[in-house]
């Protein structure tokens, strides 16, 4: 099993953003942090004689750094040359995780991180993040995090002595809750149990979410009215048996059951403030279609402030 998390570098302050959290995964793992930089060589090559120097200052700075600020981290850097999907995804495969920065142009020539970070999405079958600079997650009380339930509470309280408080992760700054999609018709296990494990790591809250939508009614809001009654507690229960499995695997972590009606990635990303991190699928495809992520998952790539996870699975 891989005992790293990598992380991409190319001297942008998204992959300096990508690296730290990055760090404080591989400390909340216990395993140790791999930093990469790719360089993609022009045809022919032509580098510089300062660029490799450039390089290597970019890997060690970060390190040092990274160090610095977390004295127990294992931290080591590679330089690599070539096409930078092809390499991360490669790389991806004896990861835990890949983490990348969510856009930007770095000042190593040729790592495009909006591109190459959705190149490698769609390369790999392991985990990989995307995170933004300047995200800092929020812990909220149990009953706050009720608010972004609409209607009775769809989780069951916790037994004896009401809900537990909430809690701090092991590491500064990686606190608060996961957020995940969840289809009741579709459960995918490999992202449920993804979401989980990052719950219960940060020692937080997983917030599921459920969207659906309501029979076109024109604007008859009483027939809306009755239709978000009836139908609301069969969402409700379809929601509670998916995600039953996973309480019980994991039962430090809270969940918040959400079923908000509404477009998906909208319910999404209005969920994912203040999360620590938010997880969604990506199907593994193989027919002539080709690899892509779905519309969801791209929305909320796109929009979405807080680190997200993309989890493959068939």
């Amino acid at each position: 099993m891989p005992q790293h998390v990598t992380a991409g570098l190319d001297g942008s302050a998204e992959s300096a953003a990508a690296a730290e959290w990055a760090a404080r995964e591989a400390l909340l793992r216990e395993v140790s942090l791999r930093l990469v930089l790719v360089a993609d060589p022009p045809d022919p090559p032509r580098r510089g004689p300062d660029e490799g120097d450039a390089v290597d200052d970019v890997l060690a700075g970060t390190a040092r750094a990274l160090q610095g600020r977390h004295p127990g981290l294992e931290v080591r850097t590679q330089r690599l040359s070539g096409r930078p999907p092809a390499v991360l995804a490669r790389e991806a495969a004896t990861s835990e995780l890949v983490v990348l920065g969510s856009r930007g142009l770095g000042s190593v020539r040729g790592f495009l991180l909006g591109s190459v970070a959705m190149a490698t999405i769609i390369g790999t079958d392991r985990p990989v993040v995307l995170v933004r600079p300047g995200h800092e997650p929020r812990t909220q009380a149990y009953a706050e995090e009720r608010a972004y339930a609409e209607g009775p509470p769809s989780a069951e309280p916790h037994a004896k002595g009401g809900p537990r408080p909430a809690r701090s992760g092991a590491v500064a700054g990686t606190a608060g809750p996961v957020v995940v999609g969840v289809d009741v018709h579709d459960a995918c296990e490999p992202v449920l149990d993804f979401a989980f494990a990052e719950a219960a790591l940060r020692g937080g809250r997983l917030r599921a979410v459920h969207s659906w939508s309501l029979p076109p009614f024109g604007r008859d809001a009483l027939a809306l009215d009755m239709a978000l009654q009836e139908m609301r507690p069969d969402v409700v229960r379809q929601l509670r048996n998916v995600l039953a499995p996973w309480r019980q695997k994991y039962p430090s972590v809270d969940v918040v059951e959400l079923t908000p009606v509404g477009g998906v990635s909208e319910q999404l990303l209005h969920a994912a403030d203040g999360a620590a991190l938010v997880v969604v699928g990506r199907r593994i495809r193989t027919g002539r279609v080709g690899a892509h992520v779905g519309p969801v998952t791209h929305a909320v790539i796109h929009h979405c402030g807080a680190p997200v996870a993309v989890v493959a699975h068939a």
